[in-house]
């Protein structure tokens, strides 16, 4: 289990995990810099699913990806 599921606390493998996927989702959204509150927003939604336990970088791809054709 990823120490950050229970303390807040990311491993930078996880950090760089999560910014791999950010960086993907931007871009099939084409979402630019200047999106900002588009930009926020999927980072929460990042962040809470795998604060919630989706730490596998290819199921969250998956899953923020069906969530935006949704």
């Amino acid at each position: 289990m990823s120490v950050s599921r229970s303390s807040g606390v990311y491993w930078p493998a996880d950090l760089d995990m999560l910014q791999r996927v950010f960086d993907r989702l931007c871009n099939e959204r084409r979402l630019a810099k200047k999106d900002r509150e588009q930009r926020a927003f999927l980072a929460t939604e990042l962040f809470q699913l795998f604060h919630d336990g989706t730490t596998d970088e290819s199921d969250l791809l998956r899953t923020l990806s069906k969530r935006r054709r949704a």
